[in-house]
């Protein structure tokens, strides 16, 4: 799994648990729900930070906390 792999798994995982939809994802963070769409569909394949930090705020949690699981343990390395 690469970075971008995980970042969308992480994405679902979280608005699973939190029975929230992208399109609410998108309306409680402030990112637009194409850029959202983008990164779950694999679109976007490099989420900046700034992005993922909204994302958070959305969720209520720290991005310590979105990245503090097992899918960034193991992850491809990025340079071949």
């Amino acid at each position: 799994m690469n970075i971008s792999q995980a970042v969308v798994k992480r994405i679902e995982d979280l608005c699973r648990e939190r029975n929230l939809t992208i399109n609410a994802l998108s309306n409680t963070s402030g990112v637009t729900q194409s850029t959202v769409n983008d990164i779950v569909n694999g679109t976007t394949y490099n989420a900046g930070i700034v992005t993922i930090k909204k994302l958070c705020d959305g969720l209520n949690i720290s991005v310590r906390e979105f990245f503090d699981c097992d899918l960034f343990s193991h992850l491809e390395q990025e340079i071949k």
